[in-house]
């Protein structure tokens, strides 16, 4: 996988989840590694396309409980849909 399609399967993941993750509604960041391959979870790579949606401000990290905790940012939800469409 490229970093785009990694970066993709992340929003997929928020978005889809149910309730959808936008803004107060959050869950763990470890739950965002549970639809890759077991051999990718956590692997430098899945590390740094995350780190660049949190650049881009595509997702927002909270600290919650003493775990990070994310959701997708609300403001961008036009340039969310695009990212996934391409």
């Amino acid at each position: 996988m490229d970093k785009k399609e990694i970066q993709q399967t992340i929003l997929d993941t928020l978005k889809k989840h149910r309730p959808a993750k936008w803004n107060a509604s959050h869950t763990e960041e470890k739950n965002l590694f549970k639809r890759f391959p077991k051999h990718m979870r956590g692997t430098k790579q899945v590390k740094n396309a995350l780190e660049e949606l949190y650049k881009m401000e595509l997702i927002i990290r909270y600290k919650k409980t003493g775990e990070t905790h994310v959701s997708l940012n609300i403001r961008k939800k036009k340039e969310i849909e695009q990212f996934l469409e391409e």
